[in-house]
């Protein structure tokens, strides 16, 4: 070990699986994080499944009370040096933070939080809420996933105390099994994740029925699980608006089934409302794919619009259209775009990248 500090890390860990989780994952298991650090673990992760999310029921309390006793255990006999928290920025569970935060404060530790989520902006104003917030970031460090993500927490933290880390995900080398474009006579266009209405779901089901009109010769394939949009609802706006044969909704998929999917697929399309990062886009580009997404969070960041895809305003039904219809009449182009998303993956996104990053930013909030 090089390093003998000693950091709490409290993150999520899947199931269910998100961005928040993944990248908790990938600490964990990382070896070099573990080989830096001494490091310690607690699962903050409370929902079992995706649809569970921001409910209420005993597990969850149950829950709630061993993680409170194995952070005060921990802190007690361990004594670390920082507590790294992947902050839940508003709901139930930004309270639940809160409670565990409020023990870290009793013990005087140093404190970073990770933000995959957003949403402080939107409930500021409201005075508890503000306290809250005032309570929670004092004297914090922040880890962001983008300079463009500093708005939601300006109000209650300092530049000086914001640090810009990346996310990543493993190489898995996948993109040298991917067939040579244009070999098919239909694009396929791939949806990747839950089917969340924030996401983009309906808006991206009425750009393909806009293509259908105009004649544009295509497939969907959307894969993720239930959440707020359920099968029923899907399948139903996809009948009223004359395009069920053109999409296909195949589930959740995982693993070597995930990776099939991708492979298969010609146009990744990721039209969410909503969004911090979007480690999705990052698996699209690993896999040399050109990518169509939004104006959204740190997206910019990943996709370089024109270059290795192109981003719309987001609920923007005819330009996402016209950049599908780009990409769908030019084998070429995707082909282009394609490489250039690998190359800015290889250089900016993988895992060990990332992890150097959060590296040096944990070793530096350490030696404040």
């Amino acid at each position: 070990m090089t390093n003998s500090s000693k950091v709490l890390f409290l993150l999520h860990l899947p199931q269910p699986v998100h961005g928040s989780s993944m990248i908790g994952l990938s600490i964990k298991e990382s070896i070099e994080i573990n080989h830096v650090f001494d490091c310690e673990y607690i699962n903050l992760t409370a929902s079992q499944q995706v649809s569970e999310t921001g409910k209420f029921n005993l597990r969850k309390i149950v829950g709630f009370m061993i993680t409170f006793a194995k952070l005060f255990w921990t802190l007690s006999r361990k004594r670390p040096q920082l507590c790294y928290l992947a902050l839940t920025s508003t709901g139930i569970a930004f309270y639940k933070d809160l409670i565990l935060i409020a023990l870290i404060k009793a013990f005087r530790i140093k404190r970073v939080y990770h933000m995959h989520n957003k949403g402080v902006s939107l409930h500021q104003n409201q005075f508890i809420n503000r306290i809250c917030y005032r309570f929670v970031f004092s004297s914090a460090q922040v880890i962001l996933l983008s300079k463009n993500l500093f708005y939601d927490i300006n109000k209650f933290v300092k530049e000086e105390s914001v640090h810009i880390c990346q996310n990543g995900i493993p190489d898995l080398g996948l993109h040298e099994k991917t067939k040579e474009v244009g070999t098919k006579n239909i694009v396929r266009i791939l949806f990747l994740s839950n089917l969340i209405e924030s996401k983009g779901v309906f808006v991206l089901l009425e750009a393909l029925a806009l293509l259908t009109r105009k004649g544009v010769s295509y497939e969907s394939v959307f894969i993720g699980a239930e959440f707020d949009i359920s099968v029923a609802q899907f399948n139903s706006r996809v009948l009223q608006l004359g395009i069920s044969d053109f999409v296909i909704y195949q589930g959740a998929k995982y693993g070597e089934e995930k990776e099939k999917a991708i492979l298969e697929a010609d146009i990744f399309i990721f039209p969410t409302c909503y969004e911090t990062f979007g480690l999705v886009l990052l698996e699209a580009m690993s896999y040399s794919l050109p990518v169509v997404s939004t104006f959204e969070g740190g997206i910019p960041d990943i996709v370089e619009d024109g270059v290795t895809g192109y981003l719309a305003p987001q609920r923007n039904v005819e330009l996402l259209a016209e950049k599908l219809e780009l990409l769908i009449m030019n084998p070429e182009l995707r082909r282009q775009m394609g490489e250039a998303g690998r190359k800015k993956f290889e250089k900016e996104f993988t895992l060990e990248i990332f992890e150097q990053r959060l590296i040096a930013i944990l070793q530096k909030i350490i030696k404040k």
